[in-house]
């Protein structure tokens, strides 16, 4: 296993998942920030790794991002596959919530952007009643001219310790991949759809699927528009299992050399 800022990684089709729990991903993420270094967080699904391994410039994004953890079952699955297990999941949406904690007894400065305004402002609320402490120092709405600088200006001006973004992959991911080193410090992860499950909505589903593995199944029956993209998940495992034979195949030929 080759190390990425100590977190040993198992490559998946081309993309370092970091070997951690939770609670060990998130004492490093709070080192980092007491410490102000520049953090990109990539919480990455099968979705994400079809996505990356179709588009080159995406792939090389999530290469230099800082950390990326395995956010779904199926990325839990395939490194169990090729003999590298994860020890858990660790999802966007449960990070997000473990940082906003941190962010709110330690009283630090946060901004959102993503999602539509009414959505947006919503979730602000939601923060503000659940996370008294947290400082909300800007927010922007997800639909932006790509050529506006607005908000990183106001970013740079604000100096947030968390940048949460939620645009959807791989505009999140890119934007952030692209702006991050215009600032001083910070916390940047992209959040995808946290920002409706924290708003109201969207709702997650209940933990019983959750810890039976089926979140993905859940999400197809409140949202049947996403049967497309859930097609990702089984050419996933697929591509997988091709890869592993590859290996094998390479391993077998050095064996008889």
């Amino acid at each position: 296993m080759k190390k990425v800022n100590h977190f040993d990684t198992v490559n998946i089709l081309g993309i370092p998942f970091i070997h951690t729990t939770m609670d060990d991903f998130i004492k490093k993420i709070e080192a980092r920030l007491h410490n102000q270094e520049k953090t990109f967080i990539v919480t990455a699904n099968p979705e994400i790794v079809m996505r990356a391994n179709e588009d080159a410039p995406f792939k090389n994004v999530l290469q230099r991002a800082t950390y990326i953890t395995a956010d779904g079952i199926g990325i839990v699955k395939a490194a169990k596959q090729l003999g590298q297990p994860l020890p858990e999941r660790v999802a966007g949406y449960d990070t997000m919530l473990r940082l906003l904690q941190i962010a709110n007894d330690e009283k630090k400065r946060v901004y959102f952007f993503g999602a539509k305004e009414p959505t947006l402002k919503k979730m602000i609320k939601n923060i503000e009643e659940t996370y008294p402490n947290l400082i909300i120092v800007g927010s922007h709405h997800g639909y932006y001219n790509p050529k506006d600088n607005r908000v990183i200006q106001e970013i740079q001006a604000t100096e947030p310790d968390f940048v949460f973004v939620a645009l959807g992959f791989p505009r999140q991911e890119k934007w952030i991949d692209a702006n991050m080193p215009k600032c001083q410090k910070g916390i940047f992860m992209g959040v995808g759809g946290s920002f409706d499950v924290i708003s109201g909505e969207v709702k997650r589903a209940p933990k019983v699927w959750r810890n039976l593995h089926l979140e993905w199944l859940y999400r197809l029956f409140s949202q049947p528009s996403r049967w497309r993209r859930m097609l990702a998940i089984p050419k996933f495992m697929m591509a997988v299992r091709k890869s592993k034979n590859i290996v094998s195949q390479d391993n077998e030929k050095g064996l008889g050399a």
